[in-house]
């Protein structure tokens, strides 16, 4: 597989991915609806809170982030080579200078934040910075620059909004049920509806939350073919994921809000192997991404 067809490949995988999501959202939101004996005005007023919720998350998503991580803007002399690295790289992809930031911790990863390139921001582990070597942390670098260069962080902030939406879809749907007696003629006539309504307001939490660890992981795919196409050096980044991954030292300040935009799961600990197992995983497993790179 050629650099150019991977990233072809992903992009596509990724769009199909997210058009069935926002199919799912507005399907529940109908099915909801006329359980619940409200039609098309349900589904309209969860598309509102879902467009509030969205426009606070898209100017409030990077300083959560960086917060929640413990960053610290990262001094230009103590942190030359990273500062240095993300400089020359951020040059090389057209992009404009983000922001560095530095996370006081010995296990190695690395994120992106930023609701687009003008707004972005790199941060790195000081676990990350003592123990790869400068080709592997160009290609740690080029792998987040280009989660801004895709506005895959837009992205993410997107999906998490409408995962967001259905469970408060799901959970309005459930008191309505079960605390109001308001429409229960209207409801009785809508039977179908009604037992489709349970059945997609137990299942759609856990679907939405499927479909956004897909996307996730497409993602990563993507970043790694476009990280090596930037530096033109695929085994520098496969290279970094393997010290990464061999690396058992959990982040301190881990979440699992935050975990998908991590280049490697900062978790860590040992990953169990599976179908149903990486359905569940933020990041695909990374011994499928090295052998992806290598191929490359």
């Amino acid at each position: 597989m050629t650099i150019y067809n991977a990233i072809s490949a992903n992009k596509m995988k990724t769009w199909i991915i997210m058009i069935l999501f926002v199919l799912f959202f507005l399907t529940a939101s109908y099915i909801l609806g006329r359980a619940l004996g409200y039609g098309l005005s349900f589904a309209g007023i969860m598309l509102i809170i879902s467009g509030i919720m969205s426009f606070i998350s898209y100017y409030n998503s990077d300083k959560i982030v960086l917060a929640m991580s413990g960053a610290k803007p990262a001094d230009k002399t103590n942190y030359r080579e990273l500062y240095t690295t993300v400089e020359n790289l951020s040059i090389a992809s057209g992009l404009p200078m983000p922001k560095v930031y530095v996370v006081d911790d010995p296990s190695p990863n690395a994120f992106a934040t930023g609701r687009d390139p003008k707004h972005a921001a790199v941060a790195a582990t000081t676990g990350l910075l003592s123990k790869l070597k400068d080709v592997e942390l160009e290609g740690v670098i080029s792998h987040e620059l280009s989660h801004v260069k895709n506005y895959d962080t837009r992205l993410m902030g997107v999906v998490s909004i409408l995962v967001g939406s259905i469970a408060i879809l799901a959970d309005v749907f459930f008191r309505s049920m079960w605390f109001s007696d308001r429409g229960s003629d209207r409801r009785s006539g809508n039977s179908i509806f009604l037992v489709l309504g349970i059945v997609f307001a137990i299942l759609a939490p856990i679907i939405a939350i499927l479909i956004q660890l897909a996307v996730s992981r497409r993602r990563e795919y993507l970043a790694d073919a476009d990280g090596a196409l930037l530096t033109r050096y695929p085994d520098g980044l496969a290279k970094a994921l393997a010290k990464i991954a061999q690396d058992k030292t959990p982040l301190k300040r881990a979440s699992t809000a935050t975990a998908h935009l991590y280049i490697e799961n900062p978790f860590k600990g040992e990953r169990a192997k599976g179908f149903f197992v990486n359905l569940f995983s933020t990041h695909p497993a990374v011994e499928d991404r090295i052998r992806i790179l290598r191929e490359m």
